[in-house]
């Protein structure tokens, strides 16, 4: 496996990129009386090698959609389609990388990426050569005998991309992978991510609570109603590609914001009531005032 530069516009032929549909899905957890609905009648689309940030309140359902697609459950009504075949459970096709590190602390950088590969029945050294090209693609090929507790929280992020990306799957599913990084790390890991995903056009469906990541990263936003999620609005991303953290100062990702933090505030509001919703409304009011 080659390993370009970051900066050449490789991308993968379109028959190495899945479409993704949600048809009508709901999901809920719980019996009877106890049971609470999380997503109702959620429906849309990502084409071929589109990124799709997911944006919604805090705990609208964002990592159940994820668990959804990645197959780690299943809905109650609907159907998730992948390339026109229905998700009936897990699968090497899609990978999902979670919140929290899933390295395993025992093993070194070069072992966790190529766990995957190697528990798929494929030889160690068939695979070294592909995965020490990952591993030099994300910058931690000198890094490949440390074990996690001696890389940093980017390192870690860059670690688990590397595993994969090993795997070669047809969608990735990102649920907030850089929750938790200081600020500055944040902003590497989005703008390292953003040129991964514009080298290779790896349909990506990312799940986030920032809406200026989301405009940095995304073709399109999805933005997510409060509980029972469904969709309030999808917003097209046109800022040129390749992107850079300076587009966010632009006239176009201002009005994208301002639209999305408008449709976000009213959901979040459904989370309050009396007093609580007295005071948000006020502290909202005062802050448009001094735009």
């Amino acid at each position: 496996m080659a390993a370009p530069a970051l900066g050449e516009a490789a991308r993968p032929p379109a028959e190495g990129r899945a479409r993704v549909v949600l048809s009508r899905v709901s999901k809920g957890f719980g019996l009877d009386a106890t049971r609470e609905e999380v997503i109702a009648d959620l429906d849309f689309e990502i084409a071929p090698g589109e990124l799709t940030a997911l944006v919604g309140p805090s705990g609208c359902g964002k990592t159940t959609i994820a668990n959804l697609v990645a197959g780690y459950e299943k809905p109650d009504r609907g159907q998730i389609l992948l390339d026109g075949a229905p998700v009936r459970g897990a699968g090497s096709d899609r990978m999902l990388v979670f919140q929290e590190s899933a390295l395993f602390p025992w093993l070194t950088t070069y072992r966790n990426v190529t766990f995957g590969l190697e528990l798929a029945g494929r030889s160690a050294g068939a695979i070294r050569a592909e995965a020490m090209a990952v591993l030099q693609l994300v910058g931690l090929a000198a890094f490949a005998d440390k074990y996690p507790a001696q890389l940093s929280g980017g390192m870690q992020r860059r670690a688990e991309l590397a595993r994969a990306m090993m795997m070669d799957p047809r969608l990735m599913i990102m649920d907030e992978p850089f929750r938790g990084l200081d600020a500055m790390t944040r902003e590497l890991m989005q703008e390292f991510f953003l040129r991964l995903f514009e080298q290779h056009r790896r349909t990506n469906l990312f799940i986030t609570s920032e809406i200026e990541e989301a405009i940095l990263l995304a073709d399109r936003l999805v933005l997510l109603s409060n509980r029972p999620a469904t969709v309030r609005a999808l917003i097209p991303i046109t800022l040129p590609r390749p992107r850079s953290p300076a587009m966010l100062a632009s006239r176009e990702a201002f009005d994208i914001k301002r639209q999305a933090l408008e449709i976000l505030h009213e959901e979040a509001l459904k989370s309050f009531s009396g007093e609580s919703r007295d005071f948000v409304e006020g502290y909202a009011k005062r802050f448009h005032e001094g735009d």
